[in-house]
């Protein structure tokens, strides 16, 4: 299974990108990653983006589903087992993603009830994919 990031915007927070990345390698371990950072939110930046029709799209909304960790590892593990080839996650910036590929979403996932800036968003998705395939592996890690 592919799963892969698609972010608004570079994370320019050396120490953020640092974690992001630490987690990232983490994941490989489990799954196919890849990180897309679009630089905007344009329709030329948007047309670049080729989204399989098979793909599961997420997008992080704060209006989306609040899940447990538990929870979240859960569904993964069900969605890696029906066979799922790819999951694509829209991580937004300050001003989240155009209408256009908010509509190609399938499901809405909020990371918390509270506010955080989209980088540190990025860090907390990124530990929460490992967290989930820690769980499935039967890793410590969670505990």
């Amino acid at each position: 299974m592919k799963i892969r990031i698609v972010m608004l915007g570079k994370t320019r927070r050396p120490e953020i990108r640092a974690l992001v990345d630490d987690y990232v390698a983490r994941i490989e371990r489990f799954a196919e990653v890849q990180l897309n950072e679009l630089r905007e939110g344009s329709a030329a930046s948007l047309r670049k983006l080729a989204l399989d029709s098979a793909a599961i799209v997420i997008l992080l909304d704060d209006a989306g589903k609040p899940q447990t960790s538990a929870q979240f590892a859960k569904w993964l593990g069900e969605t890696r087992d029906r066979g799922a080839r790819e999951i694509v996650i829209l991580c937004g910036d300050a001003e989240g993603f155009p209408e256009e590929l908010r509509r190609r979403a399938t499901q809405k996932l909020s990371l918390s009830s509270l506010t955080y800036s989209h980088e540190l968003a990025r860090a907390m998705l990124v530990e929460q994919l490992y967290r989930a395939f820690a769980i499935l592996a039967g890793h410590p890690y969670p505990k």
